[in-house]
């Protein structure tokens, strides 16, 4: 599948380059806050729209049992979710794919500072993807 294929793909490719920006200007071994502050500077410069730790409910079953903020949520349908880590493992993976389901959202970006060079991975929310499919 080609990247223009991909859903919501303008915009993510705008969010990964105010990324690389952040990364180029800024380097590895900051907190993760400076380079949220700072990638929000360049969402906005790049006029995208975005709200900055969105708080969500997590349920367990009808209960509710806790909270979590996402780092962004953009244009009301892309959540991103940055570290600031020598190396991403698998149970960072598996943690944006869980928040990405519980905000009901179908695509994310897992996006990397800390290492040398900066890391992304593409989200998808299969099970939403094939509810909207259905509903088409």
């Amino acid at each position: 599948m080609k990247e223009e294929e991909y859903k919501y793909s303008e915009i993510t490719h705008k969010i990964i380059g105010a990324a690389m920006k952040v990364h180029s200007t800024l380097g590895n071994g900051f907190q993760e806050v400076i380079y949220q502050r700072a990638l929000a500077i360049e969402l906005s410069s790049a006029g995208v729209e975005f709200t900055r730790e969105v708080e969500m409910p997590i349920h367990y079953g009808s209960e509710e049992i806790g909270t979590r903020r996402a780092d962004f949520v953009v244009e009301g349908k892309i959540l991103v979710e940055l570290k600031a880590l020598v190396e991403l493992e698998d149970v960072h993976l598996a943690q944006a794919l869980n928040y990405l389901e519980a905000y009901g959202l179908e695509i994310g970006l897992l996006i990397n500072f800390g290492s040398k060079r900066l890391e992304f991975r593409r989200l998808t929310n299969e099970r939403k993807l094939k509810a909207q499919q259905a509903k088409q």
